[in-house]
C-alpha cells in the first residue's frame, strides 16, 4: 500500500494513507527573493560569506587601545588620538601610546589589546590602567573571527528565521535562492452554502471552510490563495476542478467527496486526468478522503464539514505542504496521559479535538464533525488508535500539537 501507485476506492489505514502520501515526490519550485522576503522560507541551496566578519580587527568595547608588550602595572601610556566606529584613516600608535576607541571601530595597526574605559584613567593626556590581571588580546575580535569569506554562511534546507536573516545580511548577502510556497486553489463545493454577512435562506448554511483553510495557509506563510466554487453537479465540478488545476500548485476540494447522490469530487477528479491515490481512510472524522496527483500536483478531497476539513488538513495536506516549502518536519507528536476515561465504539483511529496542559491530554466534549466551537479552543489533536475501544485515565496516548501563532 505504501508504494505510491494507484490505489482503488477500497479504505485504508491512516498509516497506508500517510505511507503512500509520503512516497510521493512532489518537485519542489525554487525562487530567487531578497533577505526581507525571504524570512519563515527555507534556502534551497547554499549561502557563502561574501567578505570575512569581523572585516578587520576591531575593538569590542569602548576602552583604549595599546600594544600589550608596551604596558606593565603602574605604567602610563600618552594618548594619541581618538578612533570612532566607522573610521576609515589610520591612526599610528607608537610605543608607550594607546588610542581613545570606541566598540566596533578598528584597532589601530600594531595595537593587540583594549582596557574598558571603566577601568583606566586619563588625565592631561596620560592614561592609566587599574587592571592588573589585564591579558594580550582582551576586548578584540579578530578580522574573520565569525566567518571567512568563501565559507559555508548557511547550508541548503536552514530555515530563515529573524536571527539568519541578520547573519546573511552581516556576510553581505542581500538575495537567497529559496523553496517557493506553493499557489493553492480551494474548490469549495456544495449548493447550500452562502457566504458569511448575507441572509441565510431556509436549508442554507454559512461557508466557513474557505476562510478557515485561507487561515491555516496563512499561518504558513502561504499568501497566494484563489478560491472557486463549484455546482452540485458533474460537468460543474469537473469545470472548475480543470480551471483550478491550470492556475495553482496545490488544489484543495472540500465536500462532495463522499460516495452520495450531489459527490462528484472523485468522478471530476478521474475526468480532469488525476490520479488517484486512496479514498477512504479507516478513520473519524473525514472518512471520504481522497488523495491524488496529476503530474506534479498534489489534489486533496476534504470532507465537507469543517471540523472534518480541518482535522484532514493538519494530518495530511500540511504535511506535504511543510515538504513543498522545504521544511523537514511534522506537527509535533507528543506521548502523554489521559486526563480522564474515554471510550470509543468503534474500530477506526479517531483524531479528537483536545486541550494539552500540565502534562495531560484532555478530550473535549462536542466532537461532532459539524462543530468547530471546540475545536477553536483545542491546542491538540488526541490520537486514539484503530484497535482500540477503551482507554483509562492516566494511560498513555499520542497527541499532535497543532500550529499556533504563539
Amino acid at each position: 500500500m505504501s508504494n505510491g501507485k494507484y490505489q482503488s476506492s477500497q479504505i485504508i489505514s491512516v498509516a497506508e494513507a500517510k505511507a503512500i502520501l509520503n512516497a510521493q515526490a512532489f518537485e519542489r519550485k525554487t525562487v530567487r527573493k531578497s533577505l526581507p522576503e525571504a524570512v519563515g522560507q527555507v534556502l534551497a541551496e547554499d549561502v557563502c560569506a561574501q567578505v570575512d566578519v569581523p572585516a578587520f580587527d576591531q575593538s569590542s568595547m569602548d576602552g583604549y587601545a595599546f600594544t600589550f608588550a608596551d604596558w606593565k602595572p603602574g605604567v602610563t601610556l600618552a594618548v594619541v588620538g581618538k578612533i570612532p566606529a566607522g573610521a576609515s584613516g589610520q591612526l599610528a600608535v607608537g610605543m608607550g601610546e594607546a588610542a581613545r576607541i570606541f566598540t566596533g571601530a578598528p584597532l589601530p595597526e600594531g595595537t593587540d589589546t583594549v582596557v574598558m574605559q571603566e577601568r583606566t584613567e586619563e588625565i592631561s593626556g596620560q592614561l592609566r590602567i587599574d587592571q592588573v590581571d589585564l591579558k594580550q588580546g582582551d576586548h578584540t575580535r579578530t578580522r574573520g573571527a565569525e566567518i571567512n569569506r568563501g565559507e559555508v554562511a548557511l547550508v541548503q534546507g536552514m530555515p530563515l528565521t529573524a536571527a539568519a536573516i541578520g547573519f546573511l545580511a552581516g556576510v553581505g548577502c542581500d538575495q537567497v535562492v529559496v523553496y517557493a510556497l506553493p499557489t493553492v486553489a480551494l474548490v469549495i463545493t456544495g449548493d447550500e452554502l452562502q457566504q458569511p454577512g448575507k441572509p441565510l435562506l431556509h436549508g442554507e448554511v454559512y461557508e466557513a471552510s474557505s476562510s478557515m483553510l485561507r487561515a491555516a495557509l496563512a499561518q504558513m506563510g502561504i499568501a497566494d490563495v484563489q478560491v472557486y466554487y463549484a455546482e452540485d453537479t458533474l460537468e460543474g465540478t469537473i469545470k472548475v476542478l480543470d480551471t483550478a488545476l491550470q492556475v495553482s500548485d496545490v488544489v484543495l476540494l472540500t465536500g462532495g467527496v463522499s460516495v452520495g447522490e450531489y459527490d462528484f469530487v472523485v468522478q471530476a477528479a478521474s475526468r480532469c486526468g488525476v490520479q488517484q491515490l486512496f479514498h477512504r481512510v479507516r478513520q473519524r472524522p473525514g472518512k471520504p478522503l481522497y488523495a491524488g496527483r496529476k503530474a506534479n500536483q498534489p489534489i486533496f478531497g476534504l470532507p465537507g464539514n469543517p471540523s472534518s476539513v480541518l482535522t484532514c488538513f493538519y494530518q495530511y495536506v500540511w504535511p506535504q505542504l511543510r515538504k513543498l516549502t522545504g521544511h523537514n518536519d511534522t506537527l509535533t507528536a507528543l506521548r502523554v496521559p489521559l486526563a480522564a476515561a474515554y471510550d470509543k465504539h468503534n474500530q477506526l483511529t479517531h483524531f479528537l479535538k483536545g486541550v494539552y496542559r500540565d502534562g495531560y491530554a484532555t478530550i473535549l466534549p462536542a466532537q461532532e464533525s459539524y462543530r468547530m466551537r471546540t475545536f477553536a479552543v483545542a491546542n491538540c489533536l488526541v490520537v486514539l488508535d484503530e484497535a482500540m475501544r477503551h482507554y483509562d485515565a492516566n494511560e498513555l496516548v499520542d497527541i499532535h500539537l497543532l500550529p499556533s501563532y504563539g
